[in-house]
Protein backbone atom coordinates (compact mmCIF):
# COMPACT_ATOMS: atom_id res chain seq x y z
CA UNK A 1 0.00 0.00 0.00
CA UNK A 2 1.50 3.97 -0.50
CA UNK A 3 3.08 4.30 2.82
CA UNK A 4 1.45 8.18 2.19
CA UNK A 5 -2.12 7.10 3.14
CA UNK A 6 -0.85 6.73 7.02
CA UNK A 7 -0.46 10.15 6.78
CA UNK A 8 -4.21 11.09 6.47
CA UNK A 9 -6.13 12.58 9.04
CA UNK A 10 -9.75 11.56 9.96
CA UNK A 11 -12.57 13.50 8.11
CA UNK A 12 -13.80 16.19 9.82
CA UNK A 13 -16.81 14.33 9.62
CA UNK A 14 -15.58 11.18 11.10
CA UNK A 15 -14.11 13.27 13.87
CA UNK A 16 -17.85 14.11 14.52
CA UNK A 17 -19.65 11.04 14.45
CA UNK A 18 -16.60 9.34 17.13
CA UNK A 19 -17.63 13.09 19.57
CA UNK A 20 -21.71 12.50 19.50
CA UNK A 21 -21.29 8.50 19.20
CA UNK A 22 -22.64 8.04 22.91
CA UNK A 23 -24.92 11.02 23.03
CA UNK A 24 -28.28 10.86 23.33
CA UNK A 25 -30.60 13.84 22.00
CA UNK A 26 -33.55 14.43 23.59
CA UNK A 27 -36.32 12.29 22.25
CA UNK A 28 -39.22 15.13 21.65
CA UNK A 29 -36.89 17.60 19.56
CA UNK A 30 -36.13 17.06 15.91
CA UNK A 31 -32.81 16.99 14.66
CA UNK A 32 -31.42 19.74 12.76
CA UNK A 33 -28.03 19.53 11.18
CA UNK A 34 -25.98 22.86 10.25
CA UNK A 35 -22.63 20.52 10.48
CA UNK A 36 -22.25 20.06 6.43
CA UNK A 37 -22.47 22.33 3.60
CA UNK A 38 -24.97 20.68 1.35
CA UNK A 39 -26.90 22.54 -0.13
CA UNK A 40 -30.55 22.10 0.33
CA UNK A 41 -32.95 24.43 -1.64
CA UNK A 42 -34.57 22.53 -4.60
CA UNK A 43 -32.76 22.52 -7.19
CA UNK A 44 -33.63 24.52 -10.60
CA UNK A 45 -36.48 22.29 -12.51
CA UNK A 46 -35.00 22.53 -15.63
CA UNK A 47 -31.39 21.25 -14.88
CA UNK A 48 -32.92 18.16 -14.23
CA UNK A 49 -35.68 18.68 -17.50
CA UNK A 50 -32.21 18.78 -19.65
CA UNK A 51 -30.60 15.71 -17.84
CA UNK A 52 -33.52 13.62 -18.74
CA UNK A 53 -33.88 15.24 -22.23
CA UNK A 54 -30.68 13.82 -22.92
CA UNK A 55 -30.22 10.21 -21.62
CA UNK A 56 -29.22 9.11 -24.95
CA UNK A 57 -25.64 10.55 -24.16
CA UNK A 58 -25.27 7.30 -21.78
CA UNK A 59 -24.97 5.24 -25.03
CA UNK A 60 -21.60 7.44 -25.92
CA UNK A 61 -17.98 7.57 -24.06
CA UNK A 62 -17.56 11.34 -23.30
CA UNK A 63 -14.49 12.89 -23.88
CA UNK A 64 -12.56 14.16 -20.77
CA UNK A 65 -12.04 17.51 -21.90
CA UNK A 66 -15.67 17.90 -22.93
CA UNK A 67 -18.04 19.11 -25.35
CA UNK A 68 -17.56 22.18 -27.39
CA UNK A 69 -21.10 23.56 -25.79
CA UNK A 70 -20.17 22.92 -22.25
CA UNK A 71 -16.89 24.95 -22.11
CA UNK A 72 -18.10 27.81 -24.44
CA UNK A 73 -20.86 28.08 -21.78
CA UNK A 74 -18.42 27.81 -18.99
CA UNK A 75 -15.94 30.74 -20.71
CA UNK A 76 -19.17 32.92 -21.76
CA UNK A 77 -20.25 32.69 -18.09
CA UNK A 78 -16.38 33.26 -16.71
CA UNK A 79 -16.30 36.50 -19.06
CA UNK A 80 -19.58 37.45 -18.14
CA UNK A 81 -19.21 37.29 -14.45
CA UNK A 82 -15.04 38.10 -13.87
CA UNK A 83 -15.62 41.09 -16.51
CA UNK A 84 -12.48 39.57 -18.43
CA UNK A 85 -11.03 40.64 -21.69
CA UNK A 86 -13.75 39.33 -24.68
CA UNK A 87 -11.57 36.25 -26.07
CA UNK A 88 -9.49 36.00 -23.62
CA UNK A 89 -10.60 32.80 -22.54
CA UNK A 90 -10.16 30.06 -25.12
CA UNK A 91 -12.92 27.34 -24.43
CA UNK A 92 -10.99 24.84 -26.09
CA UNK A 93 -7.66 25.92 -24.24
CA UNK A 94 -8.59 27.53 -21.17
CA UNK A 95 -11.51 25.32 -19.45
CA UNK A 96 -11.86 22.14 -18.73
CA UNK A 97 -14.96 20.49 -17.17
CA UNK A 98 -14.69 17.99 -14.08
CA UNK A 99 -17.34 15.89 -11.84
CA UNK A 100 -17.33 18.15 -9.30
CA UNK A 101 -14.39 20.49 -7.68
CA UNK A 102 -13.45 18.10 -4.45
CA UNK A 103 -12.37 15.64 -7.32
CA UNK A 104 -10.31 17.97 -9.41
CA UNK A 105 -8.52 20.05 -6.54
CA UNK A 106 -8.08 16.60 -5.01
CA UNK A 107 -6.23 15.54 -8.76
CA UNK A 108 -4.60 18.97 -9.57
CA UNK A 109 -2.21 18.56 -7.13
CA UNK A 110 -1.30 15.01 -8.21
CA UNK A 111 -1.00 16.59 -11.60
CA UNK A 112 1.27 19.90 -10.47
CA UNK A 113 3.36 18.88 -7.83
CA UNK A 114 7.05 17.60 -8.43
CA UNK A 115 7.59 15.06 -4.90
CA UNK A 116 11.28 14.90 -5.70
CA UNK A 117 11.81 18.55 -5.22
CA UNK A 118 11.08 19.03 -1.49
CA UNK A 119 7.66 20.80 -2.12
CA UNK A 120 5.77 22.83 -0.21
CA UNK A 121 1.89 23.20 -0.46
CA UNK A 122 0.40 26.16 1.12
CA UNK A 123 -3.20 26.42 2.35
CA UNK A 124 -5.48 28.20 4.91
CA UNK A 125 -5.89 27.06 8.27
CA UNK A 126 -9.02 26.64 8.71
CA UNK A 127 -9.23 24.69 5.38
CA UNK A 128 -10.77 22.29 3.56
CA UNK A 129 -9.38 19.09 4.35
CA UNK A 130 -9.08 17.56 0.54
CA UNK A 131 -6.53 20.56 -0.01
CA UNK A 132 -4.46 18.50 3.17
CA UNK A 133 -4.95 14.98 1.60
CA UNK A 134 -4.06 16.50 -1.93
CA UNK A 135 -0.89 17.74 -1.23
CA UNK A 136 0.21 14.32 1.23
CA UNK A 137 -0.25 11.85 -1.30
CA UNK A 138 1.38 13.96 -3.98
CA UNK A 139 4.41 14.02 -1.51
CA UNK A 140 4.63 17.61 -0.86
CA UNK A 141 4.81 19.21 2.79
CA UNK A 142 1.75 20.81 3.95
CA UNK A 143 2.50 24.46 5.08
CA UNK A 144 -0.51 25.61 7.23
CA UNK A 145 -1.27 29.70 6.81
CA UNK A 146 -3.30 30.79 10.01
CA UNK A 147 -6.55 32.47 9.52
CA UNK A 148 -7.67 34.47 12.75
CA UNK A 149 -9.89 37.11 13.46
CA UNK A 150 -6.35 39.44 13.25
CA UNK A 151 -5.95 38.92 9.53
CA UNK A 152 -9.66 39.06 8.76
CA UNK A 153 -10.07 35.03 8.99
CA UNK A 154 -7.13 35.20 5.92
CA UNK A 155 -3.51 34.07 5.32
CA UNK A 156 -1.33 36.94 6.47
CA UNK A 157 0.70 36.38 3.01
CA UNK A 158 3.12 39.59 4.25
CA UNK A 159 4.27 37.25 6.74
CA UNK A 160 5.41 34.21 4.41
CA UNK A 161 9.17 33.95 4.73
CA UNK A 162 11.10 33.79 1.12
CA UNK A 163 12.48 30.78 1.86
CA UNK A 164 8.80 28.97 2.34
CA UNK A 165 7.75 30.71 -1.05
CA UNK A 166 10.52 29.58 -2.73
CA UNK A 167 9.75 25.50 -2.10
CA UNK A 168 6.27 26.34 -2.69
CA UNK A 169 4.83 24.70 -5.59
CA UNK A 170 0.93 25.39 -5.23
CA UNK A 171 -0.89 27.81 -3.44
CA UNK A 172 -4.66 26.95 -2.49
CA UNK A 173 -6.91 29.86 -1.55
CA UNK A 174 -10.37 29.88 -1.00
CA UNK A 175 -12.32 32.95 -1.44
CA UNK A 176 -15.05 33.35 -0.27
CA UNK A 177 -13.58 31.05 2.45
CA UNK A 178 -14.45 27.85 4.07
CA UNK A 179 -15.50 28.43 6.77
CA UNK A 180 -15.02 31.73 7.64
CA UNK A 181 -16.98 33.13 4.50
CA UNK A 182 -13.63 35.67 4.47
CA UNK A 183 -13.48 37.05 0.96
CA UNK A 184 -10.11 38.55 -0.83
CA UNK A 185 -9.26 41.85 -1.86
CA UNK A 186 -8.37 42.70 -5.26
CA UNK A 187 -4.81 43.82 -3.92
CA UNK A 188 -4.08 40.35 -2.25
CA UNK A 189 -4.78 38.74 -5.60
CA UNK A 190 -2.42 40.46 -7.18
CA UNK A 191 0.08 40.15 -4.87
CA UNK A 192 0.06 36.70 -4.94
CA UNK A 193 -0.22 36.73 -8.65
CA UNK A 194 3.64 38.33 -8.93
CA UNK A 195 5.13 36.16 -6.06
CA UNK A 196 4.07 33.17 -7.69
CA UNK A 197 5.99 34.55 -11.41
CA UNK A 198 9.10 35.20 -9.07
CA UNK A 199 8.73 31.82 -7.21
CA UNK A 200 7.51 29.58 -9.90
CA UNK A 201 4.48 28.12 -8.21
CA UNK A 202 0.83 27.65 -9.16
CA UNK A 203 -2.07 29.20 -7.41
CA UNK A 204 -4.77 26.91 -7.52
CA UNK A 205 -8.17 29.35 -6.33
CA UNK A 206 -11.14 27.67 -4.79
CA UNK A 207 -14.07 29.49 -6.09
CA UNK A 208 -17.12 27.52 -5.33
CA UNK A 209 -18.61 29.88 -3.11
CA UNK A 210 -17.93 32.96 -5.13
CA UNK A 211 -21.97 33.36 -6.16
CA UNK A 212 -23.19 33.28 -2.27
CA UNK A 213 -22.82 36.87 -1.25
CA UNK A 214 -24.98 39.47 0.61
CA UNK A 215 -24.47 42.71 -2.14
CA UNK A 216 -25.54 42.17 -5.26
CA UNK A 217 -23.86 45.20 -6.55
CA UNK A 218 -20.27 43.80 -5.39
CA UNK A 219 -19.61 40.33 -6.25
CA UNK A 220 -16.43 38.78 -5.07
CA UNK A 221 -13.89 39.21 -6.95
CA UNK A 222 -11.53 36.39 -8.55
CA UNK A 223 -8.12 35.29 -9.27
CA UNK A 224 -8.97 35.14 -13.35
CA UNK A 225 -9.85 38.79 -12.94
CA UNK A 226 -7.58 40.06 -11.18
CA UNK A 227 -4.93 38.30 -13.52
CA UNK A 228 -6.51 40.22 -16.37
CA UNK A 229 -6.97 43.57 -15.05
CA UNK A 230 -2.83 43.34 -14.30
CA UNK A 231 -2.92 42.63 -18.09
CA UNK A 232 -1.98 38.77 -17.86
CA UNK A 233 -4.32 37.17 -20.06
CA UNK A 234 -2.97 34.76 -20.07
CA UNK A 235 -4.20 33.92 -17.15
CA UNK A 236 -0.02 32.13 -16.06
CA UNK A 237 -0.05 30.34 -12.81
CA UNK A 238 -3.58 30.62 -12.15
CA UNK A 239 -6.22 28.55 -12.17
CA UNK A 240 -9.69 28.44 -10.50
CA UNK A 241 -12.16 25.81 -9.24
CA UNK A 242 -15.71 26.55 -9.77
CA UNK A 243 -18.76 24.18 -9.18
CA UNK A 244 -22.56 24.28 -9.18
CA UNK A 245 -23.37 22.34 -6.24
CA UNK A 246 -23.65 25.35 -4.54
CA UNK A 247 -24.71 27.69 -7.13
CA UNK A 248 -27.48 26.06 -8.68
CA UNK A 249 -28.14 23.66 -5.45
CA UNK A 250 -27.02 20.76 -7.71
CA UNK A 251 -24.45 18.75 -5.28
CA UNK A 252 -25.41 15.52 -6.78
CA UNK A 253 -24.82 16.55 -10.11
CA UNK A 254 -21.11 16.47 -9.62
CA UNK A 255 -20.51 19.11 -11.92
CA UNK A 256 -17.97 22.05 -11.79
CA UNK A 257 -15.10 23.57 -13.89
CA UNK A 258 -11.34 23.93 -13.93
CA UNK A 259 -10.08 26.97 -15.77
CA UNK A 260 -6.79 29.66 -16.30
CA UNK A 261 -3.12 28.64 -17.65
CA UNK A 262 -3.56 27.05 -20.97
CA UNK A 263 -0.11 25.47 -20.51
CA UNK A 264 -1.24 24.05 -16.89
CA UNK A 265 -4.38 22.89 -18.30
CA UNK A 266 -2.88 21.13 -21.53
CA UNK A 267 -0.78 18.54 -18.71
CA UNK A 268 -3.68 18.36 -16.07
CA UNK A 269 -6.05 17.43 -19.28
CA UNK A 270 -3.31 14.87 -20.16
CA UNK A 271 -3.45 13.62 -16.22
CA UNK A 272 -6.76 13.47 -16.18
CA UNK A 273 -7.18 11.31 -19.63
CA UNK A 274 -5.29 8.66 -17.97
CA UNK A 275 -7.27 9.61 -14.58
CA UNK A 276 -10.81 8.08 -16.39
CA UNK A 277 -12.64 10.56 -14.90
CA UNK A 278 -14.43 12.27 -17.99
CA UNK A 279 -18.12 13.53 -17.37
CA UNK A 280 -21.17 11.88 -18.99
CA UNK A 281 -22.74 13.53 -21.74
CA UNK A 282 -26.50 14.30 -19.83
CA UNK A 283 -24.40 16.10 -17.11
CA UNK A 284 -22.29 17.96 -19.79
CA UNK A 285 -25.68 19.04 -21.20
CA UNK A 286 -27.69 20.01 -17.95
CA UNK A 287 -24.28 21.86 -17.04
CA UNK A 288 -24.32 23.75 -19.84
CA UNK A 289 -27.90 25.20 -19.52
CA UNK A 290 -27.12 26.16 -15.50
CA UNK A 291 -24.42 27.83 -16.53
CA UNK A 292 -26.19 29.98 -18.92
CA UNK A 293 -28.90 30.71 -16.49
CA UNK A 294 -28.43 33.41 -13.82
CA UNK A 295 -31.99 34.21 -12.46
CA UNK A 296 -32.09 31.07 -10.90
CA UNK A 297 -28.48 32.16 -8.85
CA UNK A 298 -29.77 35.49 -8.12
CA UNK A 299 -32.86 33.68 -6.02
CA UNK A 300 -30.61 31.58 -4.48
CA UNK A 301 -28.85 34.34 -3.04
CA UNK A 302 -32.21 36.15 -2.07
CA UNK A 303 -32.55 33.06 0.16
CA UNK A 304 -29.75 32.87 1.81
CA UNK A 305 -29.94 36.21 2.49
CA UNK A 306 -33.31 36.32 4.50
CA UNK A 307 -31.65 32.90 6.19
CA UNK A 308 -28.91 34.99 7.58
CA UNK A 309 -31.11 38.29 8.88
CA UNK A 310 -33.28 35.95 10.46
CA UNK A 311 -30.62 33.58 12.22
CA UNK A 312 -28.32 36.45 13.17
CA UNK A 313 -31.36 38.16 14.62
CA UNK A 314 -31.61 35.61 16.94
CA UNK A 315 -28.01 34.64 18.03
CA UNK A 316 -26.22 38.13 17.81
CA UNK A 317 -27.45 38.61 21.57
CA UNK A 318 -26.34 35.28 22.67
CA UNK A 319 -23.04 34.63 20.34
CA UNK A 320 -19.15 36.01 18.91
CA UNK A 321 -20.78 35.88 15.40
CA UNK A 322 -21.02 38.23 11.93
CA UNK A 323 -22.65 37.82 8.67
CA UNK A 324 -20.08 36.93 6.57
CA UNK A 325 -18.79 38.51 3.18
CA UNK A 326 -19.98 35.27 1.06
CA UNK A 327 -20.50 31.74 1.32
CA UNK A 328 -23.03 29.96 3.66
CA UNK A 329 -21.68 29.28 6.95
CA UNK A 330 -21.70 31.32 10.33
CA UNK A 331 -18.39 30.74 12.05
CA UNK A 332 -18.85 31.95 15.79
CA UNK A 333 -16.50 32.30 18.65
CA UNK A 334 -17.77 29.28 21.54
CA UNK A 335 -18.18 30.55 25.22
CA UNK A 336 -16.91 26.45 25.69
CA UNK A 337 -14.35 24.54 24.06
CA UNK A 338 -15.61 23.85 20.68
CA UNK A 339 -15.69 19.90 20.77
CA UNK A 340 -17.67 20.56 24.23
CA UNK A 341 -20.00 23.08 22.67
CA UNK A 342 -20.63 20.64 19.76
CA UNK A 343 -21.10 17.65 21.95
CA UNK A 344 -23.61 19.37 24.41
CA UNK A 345 -25.40 20.80 21.71
CA UNK A 346 -26.34 18.15 20.26
CA UNK A 347 -27.14 16.09 23.32
CA UNK A 348 -29.76 19.17 24.98
CA UNK A 349 -30.55 20.58 22.03
CA UNK A 350 -30.49 17.84 18.86
CA UNK A 351 -28.25 20.65 16.35
CA UNK A 352 -25.42 19.31 14.58
CA UNK A 353 -22.59 21.96 14.38
CA UNK A 354 -19.02 21.37 13.46
CA UNK A 355 -16.10 22.14 15.66
CA UNK A 356 -13.87 24.69 14.33
CA UNK A 357 -10.56 22.36 15.81
CA UNK A 358 -11.90 19.60 13.02
CA UNK A 359 -11.30 22.24 9.98
CA UNK A 360 -7.95 23.61 11.39
CA UNK A 361 -4.35 21.72 12.53
CA UNK A 362 -2.48 22.85 15.57
CA UNK A 363 0.88 24.84 14.84
CA UNK A 364 3.56 26.14 16.90
CA UNK A 365 1.35 29.51 16.53
CA UNK A 366 -1.79 27.93 18.18
CA UNK A 367 -5.14 26.29 16.41
CA UNK A 368 -6.95 29.18 14.61
CA UNK A 369 -9.87 26.68 14.32
CA UNK A 370 -10.01 25.84 18.14
CA UNK A 371 -12.86 27.63 20.02
CA UNK A 372 -15.24 28.24 16.80
CA UNK A 373 -17.66 26.04 15.23
CA UNK A 374 -18.82 25.84 11.62
CA UNK A 375 -22.78 26.36 11.28
CA UNK A 376 -23.78 26.10 7.79
CA UNK A 377 -27.34 27.53 6.55
CA UNK A 378 -28.26 25.03 4.40
CA UNK A 379 -31.63 23.64 5.85
CA UNK A 380 -35.04 25.92 5.31
CA UNK A 381 -35.52 29.25 6.80
CA UNK A 382 -37.87 28.07 9.61
CA UNK A 383 -35.46 25.19 10.22
CA UNK A 384 -32.26 27.66 10.87
CA UNK A 385 -34.83 29.52 12.69
CA UNK A 386 -35.44 26.72 15.10
CA UNK A 387 -32.24 25.80 15.03
CA UNK A 388 -30.97 29.30 16.19
CA UNK A 389 -33.45 29.47 18.73
CA UNK A 390 -32.35 26.42 20.55
CA UNK A 391 -28.39 27.05 20.35
CA UNK A 392 -29.59 30.74 22.02
CA UNK A 393 -31.37 28.77 24.77
CA UNK A 394 -28.44 26.72 25.22
CA UNK A 395 -26.01 29.51 25.33
CA UNK A 396 -28.16 31.99 27.60
CA UNK A 397 -28.36 28.76 29.99
CA UNK A 398 -24.57 28.71 30.28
Amino acid sequence: MNPRLDRLQPYPFEKLGALLADATPPRGLAPIRLSIGEPKHPTPPFIAETLAANLDGLATYPATQGTPLLREAIADWLTRRFRLPQDALDPQRHVLPVNGTREALFAFAQAVVDADADALVLLPNPFYQIYEGAALLAGAQPRYLACTADTGHQPDFEAVDTATWERCQLLYLCSPGNPSGAVLEHSTLARLIELAERHDFIIAADECYSELYPDEAAPPVGLLQAAAVMGNTDFRRCVVFHSLSKRSNAPGLRSGFVAGDADVMRRFLAYRTYHGCAMALPQQHASAAAWRDEQHVVDNRRLYREKFDAVLAVLQDVLDVQRPAGGFYLWPQTPLDDTELARRLYAEQHVTVLPGSFLSRATADGDPGRGRVRMALVASLAECVEAAERIADFCRKL
